[in-house]
């Protein structure tokens, strides 16, 4: 891979898709990617698509930042949710993570991701918006994907109130409700197991809303939806999915689309205006 000089740049990646499409919209704005990899979450298929890959395991921060040095970068993004029960399972501290874990006051996500930031800061290393590089990801306004269901705008205004009102606590960014009663909320467990968690409880109409906290940081966590939230709406038969317009990232936004007219899933950009 060749590329100008000065245009290194690294990526932390965590599970799914989007440090894939993340890392091949870096190579196309002319970016020769480092990446570091969790050995917990990131897919292989990475390997394909960078110049280097350091493969640690989650807490290894100290590792990271050896790894993004001497591939001489010194901006870094976070693409992919590393899941916050390694944590709790399995955590493999280095003493880089032990010293930023002495600076916690709690265990919120947003206390977390700041002082990782502030560990790579120290480092020399500035941490970048996730959506610079990945405006055309970012849901617009209106319906996106599959049928349009205008008589179910009452549940997204709702749902996203109620939505922005979790997120703000920092508990989670996506609740299932139907007809304007919450079902279920994102917590520890993640999107998935509340999507399937709320549809279980509803009749076929519960509908799943994902916004972005107030006040995002963009250098993580930035809200994101893919092929793989529509089979689990579906599996547990959600059939609408409503995201905060201009903040919320569609993976594979062309299988997306195809995905969300097969399963019938109206898919909606809300902005709460």
């Amino acid at each position: 891979m060749t590329t100008a000089a000065g245009r290194r740049i690294g990526l932390i990646a965590g599970y799914g898709h989007f440090p894939l499409e993340l890392a091949q919209a870096l190579n196309e704005t002319g970016f020769e990617v480092h990446v570091v990899a969790a050995r917990e979450e990131t897919s292989k298929e990475i390997e394909a698509l960078v110049a280097s890959t350091c493969w640690l395991h989650v807490g290894q921060i100290g590792g990271m930042i050896k790894a993004f040095k001497k591939a001489g970068v010194d901006q870094v993004v976070m693409a992919g949710k590393v899941r916050k029960l390694h944590l709790f399972r399995n955590f493999r501290p280095d003493l880089t993570a032990m010293k930023g874990l002495l600076r916690l006051k709690d265990r919120r996500d947003d206390s977390i991701l700041n002082t990782i930031a502030e560990l790579l800061a120290e480092a020399g290393l500035t941490l970048i918006d996730q959506t610079r590089y990945a405006g055309a990801m970012l849901a617009s306004e209106g319906l996106l994907a599959g049928p349009a269901a205008a008589k179910r705008m009452p549940d997204i205004r709702f749902g996203f109130t109620h939505a922005k009102a979790i997120a703000g606590l920092d508990i989670g960014q996506t609740i299932v409700v139907q007809d304007q009663a919450v079902l279920a909320v994102e917590a520890i467990e993640g999107t998935d197991e509340a999507i399937t968690r709320g549809g279980s409880l509803g009749s076929g109409k519960a509908a799943v809303i994902k916004v972005a906290k107030p006040n995002q940081d963009l250098r993580f966590d930035v809200p994101a939806v893919g092929p793989d939230t529509l089979a689990t709406m579906h599996a547990s038969g959600c059939t609408l999915l409503a995201v905060e317009a201009e903040k919320t990232l569609i993976i594979e936004r062309q299988r997306f689309r195809e995905l969300a007219a097969s399963y019938g899933i109206s898919v909606y950009g809300y902005s709460g205006t």
